[in-house]
């Protein structure tokens, strides 16, 4: 099934988009409300705004399928990352507004998620622990950078207004200490969006999972606030503020941690 796409790369980074897929079944929209169908919590267009990173030698993993079929940055067992505050879960049942993603009734039983982790879940991440074995026999070290975006204002799942920047290293343990001080550092250095370090969004079942420092695994999570790139309420993509975007912060950090990982 055609479930990922995977770009080989020639460098120490691996770029995932675990939220870039908007592809629903059919059947499985049919069971969904009217606005679920439109997969409105989807990272919208992160693929299209890390396509630089082809430029830097990086490899680029993404999905074909919503979050709403499953979600790929979730622990197979589901278990909450943020205990005590809302969250959506491995195949999830409500939306980032907290409004329901099925229809009555027709949200997945235990056996159904079962068979879409194995179905979609699974395939990803076999992909995404491949390509990491490849790069860190071959250079050593590699920095697993996972892109994702999200509107800057969601009652659900946070109060008041989402930092433009939101750098996650599960508060330290998913990468170098020197590294997350050169991200930290490329943040500081620029004027022109709000940023936070290990805040609301610490790093998701990928950057927890994978990072390894110790042995060779850097991972970082970028939640980006979509208006940063876009527009929010129409969901367009707005070039010129995205190759800002780019050439302030996205470039130099991705460059920041290539040079970590071949120093």
């Amino acid at each position: 099934m055609d479930i990922f796409t995977l770009e080989p790369g020639h460098a120490p980074l691996l770029v995932s988009l675990p939220h870039d897929g908007t592809r629903i079944p059919e059947a499985l929209a049919a069971r969904m409300t009217p606005a679920a169908r439109a997969a409105p919590d989807t990272d919208w267009f992160v693929s299209r705004l890390y396509a630089f990173a082809r430029e830097l030698g990086a490899s680029i993993l993404r999905p074909h399928h919503s979050r709403y079929v499953v979600d790929l940055n979730r622990p197979p067992d589901d278990v909450s990352l943020y205990p005590g505050q809302n969250t959506t879960g491995l195949c999830p049942d409500v939306r980032f507004t907290g409004e329901p993603v099925y229809l009555p009734e027709e949200a997945p039983d235990a056996t159904e998620i079962a068979e879409r982790r194995e179905r979609y879940w699974r395939p990803y991440h076999d992909a995404l622990a491949g390509e990491l074995a490849r790069l860190r026999e071959h250079f050593g070290r590699v920095v697993l950078w996972d892109g994702h975006s999200i509107r800057g204002t969601l009652p659900f799942l946070f109060e008041g207004r989402l930092p433009d920047l939101n750098l996650g290293t599960a508060s330290g343990a998913s990468c170098s200490p020197a590294l997350q001080s050169r991200l930290t550092g490329v943040l500081e250095n620029q004027r022109d969006y709000s940023h936070v370090v290990n805040g609301r969004f610490k790093g998701g079942h990928i950057t927890r999972h994978y990072g390894a420092p110790a042995e060779g695994v850097e991972a970082i999570q970028l939640e980006l606030a979509q208006s940063t790139y876009m527009d929010e309420d129409s969901a367009t993509f707005l070039p010129e503020r995205a190759r800002k975007l780019e050439r302030t912060v996205l470039r130099p950090l991705l460059e920041a941690a290539l040079e970590f990982a071949a120093s």
